[in-house]
């Protein structure tokens, strides 16, 4: 009996049809090709978003020269250093080294007798001592050429205290905005952030899901309704500057009484209401992500079998009731996918809130959505066109917790994606 010959996949198509072997290894050769550029492309992210986070880490990290215009050892009292003194005895050196006026308003903003030992001794530092950054190392040279930065130090700034700093620190996150990148934070800019991306959701979230229920489930195809579905689809890809100038012209200005709290009595004079507030910002956010959102659960609506739909129908239960309960539930990781991408667009976005009127310095914290505000981006944005090099350091910190809040708000809604996905499995 003759031994039978054996061949690969790609010699077995060859051999049965030889008149197909020039196509079939032009198309495996393509593929190969193909599956060489895919490759590269993902190298070629992997390594540009490397790069992009060891910048970011280069910057919040490293030595700094610091010089003081008052020596902390010339403040000891009885030969007690600052850093043991009573806050009475703090409160003292602050009356004796500063202005009469700085006293009395420092006073007004929160008397001394309410403040801790170490928010006297903050403003004793900031004010007294007044420590001022002469230069800032990254943290790669910090680490691998310590001998030349300590020798540029000692030659360039020789009454200079060399530390390695971390700009990214608990003081850093809990701190408002301040003119010196030495006592400046991020608390109110972290809050500001919180605020609008919560009014974003809450007016975008609903009214994008109820939208696209209605076109998939109710809507018939008529031409009105395609006109509809085709601008959603056209305001996906509109550029956010846009939806600022129309934020500016319908929230900011048309909606005045309502988005500065003046119609609900938030404003004592009606005349110097200010619709620049957290609400405009909310709600012109949630006009840049309702296109996102209703493509996204449009979609994810779609792909719920119709044989569900029908299996509802004849057991009797009501469109409503069908889609309650058997189409949304069903639906809802990708919803919930859909409105994560959106939201990490409205973390990130700048220009609708600089037309809004997000304030660049701002040192309140916001109590309401008839705020001032500022955000994240707005702050780091204006951190990094300032001329002092330790303001580009502290934007650096500020970028890494932009990216913590951001990967901690998608880490929450892929487990409640991942929660409903489950229950809707099982």
């Amino acid at each position: 009996m003759p031994k039978m010959q054996r061949y690969s996949p790609q010699e077995a198509h060859t051999a049965e049809a030889p008149e197909y072997t020039p196509a079939l290894l032009r198309r495996h050769r393509w593929g190969r090709i193909w599956l060489v550029v895919f490759q590269v492309s993902t190298l070629v992210g992997v390594a540009a978003l490397t790069a992009l986070l060891f910048n970011i880490i280069n910057s919040a990290f490293g030595y700094v020269a610091i010089e003081n215009k008052v020596a902390p050892s010339a403040l000891a009292i009885n030969g007690i250093p600052i850093e043991y003194l009573h806050p009475v005895d703090l409160t003292y050196i602050l009356r004796e080294n500063v202005s009469a006026g700085l006293f009395r308003k420092l006073n007004r903003d929160k008397p001394f007798e309410e403040r801790s030992r170490e928010e006297i001794y903050d403003l004793v530092i900031r004010y007294v001592v007044r420590p001022r950054v002469e230069k800032s190392w990254p943290l790669f040279p910090s680490l691998f050429r310590r001998q030349q930065v300590f020798a540029e130090a000692a030659e360039k700034y020789p009454e200079a205290q060399i530390v390695f700093r971390s700009w990214l620190r608990p003081k850093f996150l809990v701190s408002p905005q301040s003119s010196k990148a030495e006592f400046a934070g991020v608390r109110t800019a972290v809050l500001g952030s919180l605020w609008t991306i919560a009014i974003t959701i809450l007016f975008a979230f609903p009214i994008g899901v109820g939208a696209a229920i209605y076109l998939e489930e109710y809507a018939s195809d008529t031409w009105f309704n395609r006109i509809i579905q085709t601008n959603i689809n056209n305001l996906a890809g509109v550029p956010s500057i846009i939806y600022g100038i129309l934020g500016l012209a319908i929230f900011v200005r048309a909606l005045e009484p309502l988005t500065s709290g003046a119609i609900f009595g938030y404003v004592e004079d009606a005349t110097t209401a200010n619709g620049r507030t957290l609400l405009s910002a909310g709600l012109t956010l949630g006009l840049l992500i309702l296109p996102i959102i209703i493509i996204n659960a449009q979609e994810a609506i779609r792909a719920v079998p119709r044989s569900l739909r029908q299996a509802s129908y004849g057991l009797g239960a009501t469109q409503w009731q069908t889609i309650w309960h058997h189409v949304l539930p069903g639906a809802l990781p990708g919803i919930l996918t859909g409105t994560i991408l959106a939201i990490s667009r409205a973390v990130g976005e700048t220009a609708p809130l600089v037309v809004v009127g997000a304030s660049t310095f701002i040192t309140f914290d916001p109590d309401g959505p008839f705020s001032k505000f500022t955000t994240l981006p707005i702050q780091i944005y204006q951190w990094t066109s300032r001329p002092q090099d330790e303001f580009r350091n502290i934007a650096a910190a500020a970028i890494l917790v932009l990216l913590a809040l951001l990967l901690s708000m998608n880490a929450a809604a892929v487990l409640l994606r991942n929660r409903y996905s489950g229950k809707t499995t099982r």
